[in-house]
């Protein structure tokens, strides 16, 4: 059998909120209940459990493979929050989107500062 991501724990000071953003954001389903898990399904079969956290929530960064034409929907969804988005995950380009490997890529950030980052065109993809 292939090794493949299955799930990975999103830790949270909300997990409702926190797993509906990304839901919201990304034009998925609303999140489904595991256990105490909040959790958001992806296409590939990878799921984001959504987790409370006592404590400090340490930032992650989570990066979503998407179409082109999902791309313009995020943004707009992004924008329309008001939320801050950058170019480059060091946040220096504010308000801009890159275009590495020939795609399009903008990072914003969750409710709990985990920075979210999405791509219409794998890192390395323009020299394949």
């Amino acid at each position: 059998m292939p090794i493949q991501l299955n799930h990975t724990i999103v830790w949270s000071s909300d997990p409702t909120k926190s797993a509906r953003f990304l839901a919201e954001i990304l034009g998925r389903p609303e999140p489904t209940r595991f256990g105490h898990f909040h959790v958001v399904e992806l296409d590939n079969g990878v799921s984001l459990d959504f987790a409370h956290a006592d404590g400090p929530i340490r930032a992650q960064h989570y990066a979503f493979l998407i179409g082109e034409s999902d791309f313009d929907l995020i943004l707009r969804r992004i924008v329309d929050r008001g939320l801050a988005y950058w170019a480059d995950p060091g946040r220096h380009d504010a308000g801009r989107i890159n275009h590495n490997d020939g795609g399009r890529g903008v990072y914003f950030p969750d409710p709990d500062g985990h920075s979210l980052e999405v791509i219409t065109r794998p890192y390395g993809s323009a020299r394949s």
